[in-house]
C-alpha cells in the first residue's frame, strides 16, 4: 500500500469507526426492545418475527447496497442503507402508535438497513488493507460497535420516560432515538467518506477491462468463486454458523427474562443489562480475534469459535431465571459469533479475487442474514412449543457441522504436510 493510499486508508477507518459508533446506539436501543414490542402487539409466538424481521431487512438490503458499491462506492452504499433505516425507525414508531402490524413489521425490515450498513463497514476498513492485516482492520471497526452496542440498549427506559408525555409507547419510544442517529450515520459517511475505499480500490486494479469486471460481477459469479475455494466456503460458512446461533438465541432470552414475572420496569432493566454483555462479547474482543486471525490462522479462530458457541448454549440453556448465569451464557455467545465472524469475514476477504471481493462480501451478508433471519423466525415457536432451554439445545445441534467443517480446514495442511515428508 504506498503512502497516499495508506493516509487514505487511515482517514477511512478513523471515519468508520465514528459511523459505526453512531449507528450502533441506533439498532442496540432498538433491537432490545423489538420483540417485546411485537409481544405486547400481537403475541410471544410471534415475538421472534420481530428480530427477523430486521435481520431479514440486514440480509435483503444488502444485494441493493452491494450494487450501489459496485458503482457508486461505499459511502454512497452505506448511507442509502442507513437512510433507509431511519425511514424504518420512523414506521416502527408509527405502527406502534396506530397499533398497525403492518407498519410495525415494514419498520422492523427497514431497520435492518442499518445491521447491513454496520457489516458492510466491516468490508470498507479492507478495501485498501494489506491481507496480511485484514483481520486486525476489519476487527477494528467490528470493535466500534461495542461501545454504541453496550450503551444502546439502557437507553430504552429512558427514551420511554422522555417520550411518554408526547404520547409515544414506552417500548416504540427508542426507535425516535434510533431515527435521529441514523440520519447522523448517513450523513457522516455520505459527506467525508472521500475518496472513497473501494473506488480507489478499483483504480489501482486498473481502468481498463479489470474494473469493468468489477462493476458487472454480480453475486451469481461470487457464488461460484466461493464454492470452487474450501477456505471461502469456510468463510462464509462461519459467518452464517455464528449468526443463526447469535440471533436465534438472543431473540427469545428478553422474552425469556419477562417470563420470570417481574415488573415491566425491571424486566426492561434486566434485558438492558443482560444484552449489554452480550453485546460487549459480541464486539469487545473483536481486535483480539482479529489479531489471533492473522497470527495463527483464521480456520482456527474458527474452531475457538464453534466452540464458544457450544459453551454458551450450555450456560444460557441450564440458566433459568438466573440473571447472572444468563448473561454469563450471552457473553460466551457473543464471543462465539465475534470469532465466526471476524476469522470468516478475513478468511473469505483473502480467498476471493479483487474483481468479485465486493460481489463475494455482498453474498457472504445476505447469506448470513437470510440464515440469522430463518433462525429469529423460528426461535418464537420453539419457546412457545417447548422452551428456551430446548432453543439453545437446537442451536448446539446447529454448531456441530460448523465445528467439523472447520477442524477439517486446519487438518489438512497438517495431513499434506505429513504426507510430503513420508
Amino acid at each position: 500500500m504506498n503512502q497516499s493510499n495508506d493516509a487514505i486508508q487511515r482517514r477511512t477507518l478513523r471515519l468508520l469507526f465514528a459511523s459505526q459508533i453512531t449507528g450502533s446506539v441506533g439498532v442496540a436501543v432498538g433491537v432490545s426492545v423489538g420483540a417485546l414490542l411485537a409481544a405486547d402487539m400481537v403475541s410471544i409466538g410471534v415475538s421472534g418475527l420481530a428480530q427477523s424481521a430486521v435481520v431479514m431487512g440486514s440480509a435483503l438490503l444488502a444485494v441493493p447496497a452491494t450494487r450501489i458499491a459496485r458503482t457508486h462506492g461505499r459511502g454512497a452504499s452505506l448511507s442509502s442503507a442507513y437512510l433507509l433505516a431511519a425511514l424504518g425507525a420512523f414506521l416502527t414508531v408509527a405502527g406502534a402508535m396506530t397499533r398497525s402490524v403492518t407498519l410495525l413489521f415494514v419498520g422492523f425490515f427497514l431497520v435492518g438497513g442499518a445491521s447491513a450498513a454496520g457489516f458492510q463497514a466491516r468490508f470498507a476498513a479492507v478495501d485498501l488493507a494489506p491481507p496480511a492485516l485484514y483481520g486486525r482492520h476489519l476487527s477494528l471497526i467490528v470493535w466500534a460497535t461495542t461501545i454504541g452496542g453496550v450503551v444502546g440498549p439502557n437507553f430504552a427506559s429512558l427514551t420511554g420516560r422522555w417520550l411518554g408525555p408526547y404520547g409515544v409507547p414506552p417500548l416504540a419510544a427508542p426507535f425516535v432515538l434510533s431515527m435521529a442517529l441514523f440520519v447522523l450515520a448517513a450523513a457522516l459517511l455520505f459527506l467525508f467518506l472521500r475518496p472513497d475505499p473501494l473506488l480507489v480500490a478499483q483504480a489501482a486494479r486498473g481502468a481498463g477491462a479489470e474494473t469493468t469486471t468489477i462493476k458487472k460481477a454480480g453475486m451469481g459469479e461470487a457464488l461460484r468463486a466461493v464454492l470452487a475455494s474450501r477456505d471461502a466456503t469456510l468463510g462464509v460458512a462461519a459467518t452464517m454458523c455464528g449468526h443463526i446461533v447469535m440471533v436465534g438465541v438472543m431473540a427469545m432470552t428478553p422474552v425469556h427474562i419477562r417470563g420470570a414475572g417481574h415488573a415491566p420496569a425491571d424486566t426492561l432493566r434486566i434485558v438492558g443489562i443482560v444484552l449489554s454483555a452480550h453485546i460487549a462479547g459480541m464486539y469487545a474482543f473483536a481486535p483480539i480475534m482479529g489479531w489471533l486471525s492473522d497470527r495463527y490462522g483464521r480456520a482456527r479462530v474458527i474452531v475457538g469459535g464453534a466452540m464458544l458457541l457450544l459453551a454458551a448454549c450450555a450456560v444460557a440453556g441450564t440458566a433459568g431465571h438466573d440473571s447472572a448465569r444468563l448473561a454469563a451464557g450471552l457473553v460466551l455467545l457473543g464471543l462465539g459469533w465475534s470469532a465466526t465472524l471476524v476469522a470468516g469475514s478475513a478468511l473469505l476477504s483473502s480467498s476471493i479475487p479483487g474483481d468479485l471481493k465486493p460481489s463475494a462480501q455482498g453474498l457472504s451478508d445476505v447469506l448470513m442474514g437470510l440464515a440469522g433471519a430463518s433462525a429469529g423466525a423460528l426461535s418464537g415457536v420453539v419457546v412457545q412449543l417447548f422452551d428456551y432451554p430446548a432453543l439453545t439445545l437446537g442451536a448446539a445441534l446447529v454448531t456441530a457441522p460448523l465445528a467439523a467443517l472447520a477442524f477439517r480446514s486446519v487438518a489438512a495442511p497438517r495431513a499434506a504436510g505429513a504426507g510430503s515428508a513420508g
